[in-house]
């Protein structure tokens, strides 16, 4: 009797582990996908110059604040979702999301029609808003991404690739909502109708989250019960475990387990300490802060060179040829973060969330060797870009390996970082890892941006292969600098990552 109430209790403990977990993924889902509404900004631009009358340097100063919110705190939000668990980040995100998406839609509401010049407290109040709104992605963030990691330690690839993934989406699916339910074919879109959905809606969903994004721990045994042996069948020795609850790791070890290294301290003085974070965090400025340069520059890079046309066809608009090239960053960036997940997780498995870190899986290959691929795949880009493009159709080889390569390393950093230095400061790790793209693609910006500017008449848009041939060239040089580091890396890590 006692054995089928263990049973019973065993079980129910499992099923209401495998709903609560259902929940979570519910809404990991969820605010993943609310978790970008920032980036729609681009659907509002026109609708705020029509009836704000802002300007385009107004306007690139709010898109700004919106994206530069996520940044600054990220070792701090990481902290907290460290510390107290995504709920808190969920909750805190929902708040913001409220207040910034909220206040911009009173504001625009208040605004007069007939306004002829921009006002100045207004673009001011939307920066601020926008900086809040920016602030409540970056919480959104953490909460799903780490309340996938940490509830699938065993499978931190699968779970960190599909929540930034769907992320990854968040502005496609919110823009489609905007187009159905808030666009007007004669008047464009209600942005104060639009904003007060996002407040509602992703302060809604994220409220949710934080009843529901919670680190659901694995069941309890139940509770032993001590029989008689009256034949003595059980004979104790020298070898006996006298505790149960301890368990001899030498006979899984033998079994394929590997051990990895014991975590490492966990302050953040220790973490500056080691040199192979500043190694790591050097090899992250170099392919998140370039990858992100091309992203965000594709359109000019494809207005410096000719378009390629034959006697049968007709050479294709340069908005065409941007959008090609959008689409084509857009597809790499989200297969990579689908297939490398995966991958990872198959070919080398991540230190559980425990102890003295045991892997649980026979490990083939590290985690680094995907960074490794990332940088490699940056070098023979960069290398094509100044030996090979010649006209607009040559840029796909740049389009596709950015964004293979920005997706492939994003989606790595939480495991290899969780194997290296523990999943209890994983976020914390992670925000401040994140620095190395919010100063490296300003960095990187910059140095295309002035070369091309070195190379244009009266202000105009380069033209001419020399507009970045020498920004790629070096590029390619800084690449396979960190290319080495990466396989310095590697050699160090190959036991434990």
């Amino acid at each position: 009797m006692p054995q089928v109430l263990s049973v019973q209790f065993q079980s129910q403990c499992t099923h209401l582990r495998r709903a609560r977990l259902a929940l979570a993924c519910v809404s990991i889902a969820a605010n993943a996908l609310c978790g970008g509404s920032v980036f729609t900004f681009p659907l509002m631009s026109p609708a705020l110059v029509n009836h704000l009358k802002l300007t385009q340097p107004q306007l690139t100063t709010i898109a700004l604040a919106g994206m530069m919110g996520q940044y600054p705190f990220a070792a701090m939000i990481g902290k907290v979702v460290d510390k107290y668990g995504p709920w808190a980040c969920s909750i805190i995100a929902s708040c913001l999301f409220f207040a910034g998406f909220g206040l911009s839609a009173k504001e625009i509401a208040n605004t007069p029609d007939d306004i002829t010049v921009p006002s100045a407290s207004t673009f001011h109040h939307l920066t601020i808003y926008f900086f809040i709104a920016g602030l409540g992605a970056a919480f959104s963030y953490f909460s799903s991404l780490f309340a996938a990691c940490k509830n699938f330690p065993d499978f931190i690839g699968i779970a960190s690739g599909t929540s930034i993934t769907l992320f990854g989406l968040s502005p496609m699916f919110i823009s489609i909502l905007a187009s159905r339910f808030f666009s007007h074919p004669d008047e464009g879109l209600d942005v104060t109708r639009f904003l007060q959905f996002l407040a509602l809606f992703c302060g809604a969903v994220h409220l949710f989250g934080a009843f529901t994004l919670h680190i659901i721990p694995l069941p309890e045994d139940p509770p032993s019960v001590v029989l008689e042996d009256p034949e003595g069948s059980v004979q104790i020795d020298e070898q006996t475990a006298l505790l149960h609850g301890k368990r001899n790791h030498t006979v899984e070890v033998e079994t394929g387990i590997v051990v990895a290294s014991p975590i490492k301290g966990g302050s953040v003085v220790d973490l500056a300490k080691d040199h192979y974070f500043w190694a790591l965090a050097f090899v992250l400025f170099v392919i998140l802060g370039s990858s992100e340069m091309v992203i965000s520059n594709i359109g000019t890079i494809v207005l410096s060179l000719a378009s390629q046309a034959s006697s049968t066809t007709v050479a294709p608009s340069t908005d065409v040829a941007t959008a090609t090239q959008v689409r084509f960053l857009s597809v790499a960036n989200t297969l990579s973060r689908l297939v490398v997940g995966p991958l990872a997780d198959f070919v080398s498995p991540t230190a559980a969330a425990s102890g003295a870190q045991n892997v649980p899986r026979k490990r083939y290959v590290s985690r680094v060797a995907f960074l490794f691929f990332s940088i490699l795949v940056l070098v023979l880009t960069y290398l094509w870009m100044v030996l090979g493009v010649r006209s607009q159709v040559d840029l796909w080889a740049l389009s596709i390996g950015a964004g293979i390569a920005y997706g492939s390393a994003f989606t790595i950093l939480p495991s290899l970082a969780s194997s290296v230095w523990g999943i209890e400061n994983l976020g914390r790790n992670f925000g401040i890892l994140t620095y190395a793209p919010f100063l490296g693609t300003p960095a990187f910006s910059y140095f295309y941006a002035f070369n091309a500017a070195s190379h244009s008449n009266d202000g105009a848009v380069c033209e001419g292969i020399e507009c970045w041939s020498t920004t790629f060239s070096w590029y390619t040089a800084i690449a396979i600098v960190a290319c080495g580091v990466t396989g310095y890396l590697w050699r160090s890590w190959r036991d434990q990552v």
